[in-house]
């Protein structure tokens, strides 16, 4: 009974992880116009668009790519490692 309960854990898992993958935000750029400020409040420092169209999202000058690309690496690693180790493992049988 116990070697059935593995594949129902891992499908499991996996089920959470994507419910909870769900729910993270994405950046989607529209053209609404913003909404204006209210009373107290001081108006916030707008660049002047000329191009027609709607606006998008500036991005700066440079996107900072290093935090994502070595959090990639080291989980690639990090998965190419936990695969290595399981193919390495001898095989054992659970009672």
């Amino acid at each position: 009974m116990a070697v059935a309960r593995r594949p129902l854990l891992t499908a499991t898992t996996a089920a959470t992880l994507l419910a909870a993958l769900w729910f993270v935000p994405s950046a989607n750029a529209t053209d609404r116009p913003t909404p204006a400020p209210g009373p107290g409040s001081r108006p916030a420092t707008t660049v002047t668009n000329t191009a027609p169209g709607p606006r998008l999202a500036d991005t700066g000058t440079g996107i900072g790519t290093r935090p994502y690309l070595i959090g990639g690496m080291a989980f690639l690693g990090i998965g190419a490692a936990l695969v290595s180790h399981s193919v390495r493992r001898p095989d054992t049988v659970l009672v």
